[in-house]
């Protein structure tokens, strides 16, 4: 082996991992905390930093360093994958002309403030501008690629590689086919009483029923931490650094707890991959629906349980007697799964869910393959949920502008939100035919939940794709099934329809 040449790529990884800490903190500050004022500073000079990382990324040298590094026969399997994996990263980069790539760092930061704006004020108009011209410099940075795929394609695979439009339309199709059926009997069934979710629980006291929370999940101070935000998110600057956020509402006492486990899902994926990894690809990489599947597992196939809420109803009974009186843990449980159209993705239950991300998809399609404009896409955005839930809003900030994704550019990312509960699904039944997760959930013991998984999951990072980790969690190639059966078990049962 040649140690020298290994030196060299490994200190290579440690400057590009300096820049990305850097970049991720003032991201995480943006989004966060930072003041409004200051974001045409901060943005400008982010761009920069991100130019010099371009920098770093490209560097012809450093391409013929990995290249000599896959010729070395004695290459340990970590590195090679590791290597590879950042070949195929930057390829995608390296023609980007580098003062193109700084204009488009520019165009994300700025079409970030300009969403946000809009959403304060309630105005598509103001977004649609930074929306077109983001589609526009995307098709223009895909276009540099070598890649003959169609674009759209090109998208799915950079957030789960292997996927593409054809995969996508299968599995959303049978979607479509068993649970569009299944909805529609629901909303019809008698509703689950859930009124007492939305009175009002003052903010402050639902703080401190996230103390309590993020107590019971294990979410360790000395490596987590939460913040709050306008669209929650998590992000990490290493194993040990992971960031977490929720939203705060104050007629909806469910809504930041179940962020909250979502968000804490995530953050144990990146704080639970092999440490060997930190600040390396391998766990920089991981398919955006592989981290989905966490974050939902922990969401709905653990938070929504009544084991779950045995564990933790009386802690949030404490703090708010008046509002939760009289109301027991299993009325709080049927109520917190309870299924009807809504209009927020972030806010739906389960059975529902997947169709906020069959539309999204669906639009995104349609503005890659000329169909659809982003002129009028707040109206598109409405038929599209009458179309498929019954409902449309008057308003752009639960409608259009209700999600942050495309102000970043993040096309094809939508799709694995629904792949990832999927996937999810077949974990989860692995999980609990290995271990007594009811029981573990009841007495305390999520640390031990969160150990099955990082044992069968969380360690490899992205040492293997999403077909491989799926096949050693549990032993089968990914089959939707599972994730269909599952809803199609419980909504039944909740809703006492027939079988």
């Amino acid at each position: 082996m040649n140690e020298a040449l290994l030196k060299e790529y490994q200190d290579w990884i440690l400057k590009l991992s300096a820049y990305q800490m850097a970049l991720t903190v003032i991201g995480i500050d943006k989004q966060t905390v930072a003041p409004s004022g200051g974001a045409a500073y901060r943005d400008e000079r982010s761009s920069i930093l991100a130019g010099e990382l371009f920098s770093i990324e490209t560097d012809p040298h450093q391409v013929e360093v990995r290249k000599q590094l896959l010729r070395e026969a004695d290459l340990d399997g970590d590195t090679r994958k590791a290597v590879e994996l950042y070949d195929r990263e930057i390829s995608h980069i390296c023609s980007v002309p580098k003062d193109r790539f700084i204009a488009w760092t520019k165009l994300r930061n700025e079409s970030y403030e300009a969403w946000h704006r809009a959403k304060t004020e309630d105005n598509y108009s103001i977004f649609e501008p930074y929306l077109k011209q983001i589609i526009e410099t995307s098709r223009e940075m895909y276009g540099y690629r070598s890649s003959t795929a169609p674009l759209y394609d090109q998208m799915l695979d950079d957030y789960e590689p292997g996927m593409d439009q054809k995969q996508y339309d299968a599995f959303f199709d049978r979607l479509k086919e068993r649970l569009v059926p299944l909805i529609q009997k629901v909303v019809k069934a008698q509703p689950i009483e859930d009124s007492f979710l939305f009175r009002e629980y003052p903010v402050e006291g639902q703080k401190q029923f996230t103390e309590h929370l993020l107590s019971y999940l294990h979410f360790d101070s000395s490596w987590g931490y939460e913040n709050e935000t306008e669209h929650p998110f998590t992000d990490f600057i290493c194993e040990n650094d992971c960031r977490t956020t929720t939203k705060y509402r104050l007629n909806d006492v469910s809504s930041a707890i179940l962020s909250t486990v979502h968000e804490v899902g995530h953050a144990y994926y990146e704080h639970d991959c092999d440490p060997a990894y930190d600040g390396m690809i391998l766990s920089l990489g991981i398919s955006s629906g592989m981290h989905e599947s966490q974050s939902r597992l922990c969401e709905n196939y653990l938070g929504r349980t009544l084991p779950f809420w045995k564990a933790n109803y009386p802690a949030l009974q404490q703090i708010f007697p008046t509002q939760l009186n009289g109301v027991s843990a299993e009325s709080f449980t049927n109520a917190v799964n309870a299924s009807k159209p809504t209009l927020i993705r972030t806010e739906a239950d389960e059975l529902t869910y997947p169709m906020h991300i069959l539309i999204r998809y669906e639009l995104e399609k349609g503005l890659f393959n000329g169909t659809i404009s982003t002129v009028g896409l707040d109206r598109t955005w409405n038929q599209m949920y009458e179309k498929y839930l019954g409902i449309s809003s008057s308003t752009a900030r639960d409608g259009i502008l209700q999600d942050v994704h495309w102000a970043d550019g993040s096309f094809g990312y939508f799709p694995t939100y629904a792949l990832g509960s999927a996937f999810a699904a077949q974990f989860m039944n692995t999980m609990r035919s290995s271990i007594d997760v009811d029981g573990l959930l009841e007495n305390g013991h999520y640390d031990e939940l969160m150990g099955w998984l990082k044992e069968h999951i969380h360690t490899y990072g992205c040492r293997y794709d999403a077909s491989e980790v799926m096949m050693k969690a549990t032993g089968e190639a990914f089959n939707p099934d599972y994730y269909l059966d599952y809803l199609e078990t419980k909504y039944r049962n909740l809703y006492h329809l027939e079988y």
